[in-house]
């Protein structure tokens, strides 16, 4: 796979993660308590043998940039690198990038002076697991030009995605963005996709490109910004686009809803996607912190990382993230909680984070359900967050609700005897 380059989308402002995304991008949104969304395919190109990666990003890359540098350093014998590219002004563009396509298209000078034949166009906002490399020999052996990974989907499904039509030799002849009406835009699907009803094939906005027909694409439309709205239908009829057939567990992490599902399907006896797969390992940011410690409690279908404390509570279809402290008596459930930078009890001259309250974690007696607790927050004692009205939409003091799930952003302190 040394022939191609994967280059990571890093997507807009992500106003539909807001608050997660207020002061991180959304490859940067922490995801199953210890890992962040990037980690998901620059895993998956790891375990594919590419190891030439470019991150493309312009709002909030910090953090990305940050936890990008921790974590992925290659040795000098395969030359790998996972390299972030913010938007930047040069000679001849003066803008930041306009969409999907532009980003790649402004991006050229960087990636384009490394030998490679195949580019792979990635998101980093979701949630599966692949080889490219089944991917890319497809490409292949249907003599492609392009070639477009696909998911089937339900005609209740199909109208929120770009759905394509093809023929039994996986070419995709027709392109539909967001259709209501789904007469006619079926397409050949296993006799098992089709008992379940999955006979419409959705964009996953992952592409492989062979490099001359990428560079041609883009330069001949200089004012086409997006793949799946501009350059991808254009393409059709034009050049040889073929669908990838891929039916395993896959997210599209673009909302809150989204992201709190996802998360709390990884807590599941039987997840429909594994982070346990020794063949296709997910990788991270390696801290070195001690086992988790629960001290009298009661634990139900949840994920618990490392480095957290748990002392006579009870915490059910949840995740806990690193280094969270749960006081005595308290009640988790159906809640993401991503844990904290460092631990309560450290000496606050001492941290190396000067950021964020004094303690976070959760103290004794509150309750929490149907939550997102965001990185060092800080609840007090006797606190109950719970939208028990159903309200699906308001920005509060210290709190949001989105999708009817509540959201405490990063380092907020809720005090004592609050209810929300």
């Amino acid at each position: 796979m040394n022939q191609c380059i994967a280059l990571i989308l890093g997507g807009g402002a992500g106003t539909r993660l807001f608050p997660l995304t207020g002061r991180r991008s959304k490859p940067a949104v922490p995801l199953a308590g210890k890992y962040r969304l990037i980690d998901v395919p620059v895993s998956n190109c790891i375990n594919s043998n590419i190891h030439k990666m470019f991150v493309l990003t312009q709002f909030n890359s910090a953090s990305l940039n940050r936890h990008i540098a921790r974590t992925y350093r290659f040795d000098r014998f395969r030359r790998g690198f996972v390299t972030v590219m913010a938007a930047e002004q040069t000679r001849t563009s003066s803008s930041w990038f306009q969409g999907t396509a532009d980003a790649v298209r402004q991006s050229f000078p960087h990636f384009n002076v490394y030998r490679h034949t195949h580019v792979l166009i990635l998101s980093g906002d979701q949630l599966y697991s692949m080889d490219y490399r089944k991917m890319l020999a497809h490409h292949d052996s249907h003599n492609a030009d392009v070639t477009i990974a696909t998911i089937p989907v339900t005609a209740a499904e199909a109208p929120a995605f770009g759905i394509l039509k093809t023929d039994d030799d996986d070419l995709i002849t027709e392109f539909y963005e967001k259709p209501q009406e789904l007469d006619g835009k079926d397409s050949p699907v296993s006799q098992e996709m089709r008992d379940a009803g999955r006979i419409y094939l959705a964009s996953m906005g992952i592409y492989v490109f062979n490099s001359d027909i990428l560079r041609e694409a883009l330069d001949e439309r200089p004012d086409d910004h997006d793949f799946g709205k501009q350059i991808i239908p254009n393409a059709i009829g034009k050049q040889r686009v073929v669908s990838y057939p891929f039916t395993d567990y896959w997210s599209d992490i673009g909302t809150i809803r989204s992201f709190f599902e996802a998360n709390l399907m990884l807590a599941e006896k039987k997840p429909a996607f594994s982070i346990y797969n020794p063949t296709m390992p997910l990788y991270t940011n390696a801290r070195m912190l001690p086992p988790a410690k629960v001290q009298s409690s009661y634990v139900q279908d949840s994920l618990i990382c490392e480095g957290s404390v748990i002392i006579n509570s009870q915490i059910s279809n949840s995740v806990v993230g690193i280094r969270s402290f749960i006081g005595n008596n308290t009640t988790i459930k159906n809640a993401v909680i991503m844990g904290a930078d460092y631990y309560p009890w450290h000496d606050v001259d001492l941290r190396e984070r000067v950021e964020g309250p004094s303690c976070p974690g959760i103290d004794e007696e509150s309750y929490i359900e149907g939550a997102i607790i965001d990185k060092n927050v800080s609840i007090g004692k006797r606190c109950i967050i719970k939208n028990k009205d159903n309200i699906q939409e308001h920005d509060g003091e210290n709190f949001y609700i989105r999708d009817g799930i509540v959201v405490i952003p990063k380092n907020a302190e809720i005090k004592d005897d609050t209810i929300i």
